[in-house]
């Protein structure tokens, strides 16, 4: 896989200018970035093709579709040998509501992204995962109430270059 430095400007802006917009044509990503469409085209075949660009999803309004609650439950293995990751990393795959599974230092082992339908459904997803044994010792969980901050991407040119642009943000 090609590394952060073998990625020169015109590669940044194709990564930063797809992850607003997923669906543009090459013709109007070519416009956006400032270069002819076949070397557009090129370069955005060799990222994906090198695995710099995973896919495209879409961004779905999930209040659109109906109630839910995001939770963020921090959990708390018994045993950290690294069959016992395994083991809890296979159990939580095979649920669709945890959408996010972070490995993680501190005084939890893992952060769980959940969205589920409400109060109740998360509750017996957990009590679920108890009961398959896959090693929780314990877990605390935190509701979400509003997010007033949503980051639509990543920050692509400071991981891209190692460097802050704190500058054009303010402190």
């Amino acid at each position: 896989m090609r590394t952060s430095a073998s990625l020169d400007q015109f590669d940044i802006k194709i990564l930063v200018h797809l992850q607003r917009e997923g669906r543009c044509s090459n013709v109007d990503l070519a416009a956006a970035i400032n270069l002819s469409e076949s070397p557009c085209l090129l370069r955005t075949k060799r990222l994906q093709e090198t695995g710099v660009i995973r896919g495209y999803r879409a961004e779905i309004a999930l209040e659109k579709l109906g109630s839910h609650v995001i939770v963020f439950s921090e959990v708390t293995i018994s045993s950290h040998r690294p069959q016992d990751f395994r083991k809890f990393e296979a159990g939580v795959e095979k649920y669709h509501e945890i959408v996010e599974c972070y490995n993680v230092s501190g005084g939890y082992d893992y952060l769980l992204k959940v969205i589920a339908p409400n109060i109740a459904y998360f509750q017996a997803l957990m009590e679920r995962l108890l009961k398959d044994d896959i090693g929780i010792e314990k877990f605390s969980s935190r509701i979400v109430l509003r997010k007033p901050l949503e980051q639509r991407g990543s920050p692509l040119r400071i991981i891209a270059t190692g460097k802050p642009d704190w500058d054009s943000h303010g402190p």
